[in-house]
């Protein structure tokens, strides 16, 4: 199995380390060609606009699209989960649209902001470790997007941060910072599970 992990902008190098650190092959994917080279995906955090004007520059919009739509596993962190979703609460930027969610950039507040939290996550044993740097937050989900944690904001709302649609892994936080292989393994499990 090989996973790559798109390297326009943001931290690719980490999510590339986590996974070799779990015995995956990982390449950067930058053209379609690489892309039609490996069974999941994962997009990064960074500067989801850039992100995206880059994967249009690149022609990587439909075919990263159309891997989702044949069932490719796919994870996005922070910025890649705001570029996997159908649209953001305001603004407008190229996005995928594969993810049936409303996503709220910089929701947390600005750098300054950023936070760590102990999350409880559906379908995992003990808690994760999450660091937020300028993070989204989903403001709505689809009937077929399952929230497996949320945050509570300050004035006591819960927002989710962590969600799953199909083969699709949504994070508001950055995995690939704490050391915690248990996302990633997750969407390779995707593709074991047939």
């Amino acid at each position: 199995m090989n996973a790559g992990v798109l390297a326009l902008q943001g931290d690719f190098r980490e999510h590339i380390a986590i996974l070799r650190s779990i015995g995956v092959t990982a390449i950067e994917v930058r053209t379609p060609d690489e892309l039609d080279a490996v069974d999941v995906l994962v997009i990064p955090g960074g500067e989801s606009t850039t992100i995206g004007k880059l994967a249009e520059r690149y022609g990587l919009i439909e075919p990263i699209r159309g891997r989702c739509s044949e069932g490719m596993p796919v994870l996005g962190t922070c910025a890649g989960m705001i570029f996997l979703a159908a649209s953001t609460v305001s603004g407008h930027q190229p996005q995928l649209g594969v993810l049936d969610a409303v996503v709220e950039r910089n929701a947390f507040g600005r750098q300054i902001d950023s936070f760590e939290a102990d999350l409880d996550v559906v379908g995992l044993d003990s808690p994760m470790h999450a660091v937020f740097i300028r993070a989204p937050w989903i403001d709505k989900v689809g009937a077929d997007v399952s929230v497996l944690a949320s945050v509570t904001d300050p004035v006591g709302v819960e927002h989710p941060v962590l969600v799953r649609q199909g083969r699709i892994l949504a994070s508001s936080f950055h995995p690939e910072l704490t050391g915690d292989t248990r996302l990633h393994q997750m969407l390779v499990d995707f593709l074991d599970a047939g």
